[in-house]
């Protein structure tokens, strides 16, 4: 027999929300979510915004919500892992296996990235960043490749007031290099993070477009200067786009 316990309302009404977003093709907006699960709107309004402090929920400049990164990273850690993480993971295993470098798949948390789901190398020099890890703002390939799927005005609203950090002498901390530097992801399909990072430390990183989901998501693979060679860099172009078009394709 379990334990006599006392049932939480709040807790039920938030999972009754996390619930309904799940069963739905897109997200919803409060009244949606009042109407479809006869709440008052004030609740709504105040279990909404707390998972948004959460980051399991994200709000969109429409008013409607969607599922956030730390929503990825708990289906992640749990083992029941998301559609987006299910799709890329054999991709991941894919690169590690053709490349021997570590791959990685993360999502856009305002101007981070968050990790979702890896496969590190087994082979040599491994580097390694834990699940769950968010890289500092405006860092790694990973990033520039999630934001190359917005809009320009909807990026120059997010980064007018970002002071660009400079990691390396090889960072880029001036806004409109950093828009070209986008632009060029958007033209090529190829992000790269030249030492601007981490000195020593290179990568290369492709969008991952989920097709009307409020989540922007990339896969970048790692490595060290001498591992990532001109010769070697060009070998990963086909690689990588041709990846990017297959999980991409899957989405729409």
């Amino acid at each position: 027999m379990p334990p006599a316990y006392k049932p939480v309302p709040a807790v039920q009404k938030c999972f009754a929300i996390l619930d309904l977003l799940s069963k739905k093709d897109k997200p919803l907006g409060i009244s949606d979510i009042s109407r479809q699960l006869e709440l008052n709107k004030s609740t709504v309004f105040n279990m909404v915004y707390t998972l948004i402090d959460l980051d399991v929920l994200e709000g969109m400049d429409d008013g409607k919500f969607g599922f956030g990164p730390r929503f990825y990273v708990l289906g992640s850690a749990a083992g029941n892992r998301s559609e987006l993480i299910r799709v890329a993971h054999p991709f991941l295993q894919r690169i590690n296996s053709e490349t021997n470098l570590s791959a990685f798949l993360g999502i856009r948390a305002d101007l981070q990235s968050v990790i979702i789901d890896k496969v590190d190398s087994a082979h040599g020099i491994k580097i390694s960043s834990e699940i769950g890890m968010q890289m500092p703002v405006l860092a790694g390939a990973g990033i520039k490749a999630m934001l190359s799927q917005l809009e320009n005005q909807d990026l120059n609203k997010m980064i007018s007031d970002v002071t660009f950090k400079r990691y390396t002498p090889n960072s880029i901390t001036e806004k409109g290099a950093y828009l070209d530097e986008i632009d060029n992801v958007r033209k090529e399909g190829i992000a790269f993070d030249r030492e601007e990072y981490i000195e020593g430390m290179m990568a290369l990183g492709i969008p991952i477009n989920t097709s009307g989901r409020s989540v922007q998501a990339a896969i970048w693979v790692v490595g060290l200067k001498q591992q990532l060679a001109e010769g070697t860099i060009q070998h990963l172009f086909p690689l990588l786009k041709g990846i990017s078009e297959e999980i991409n394709q899957r989405f729409h």
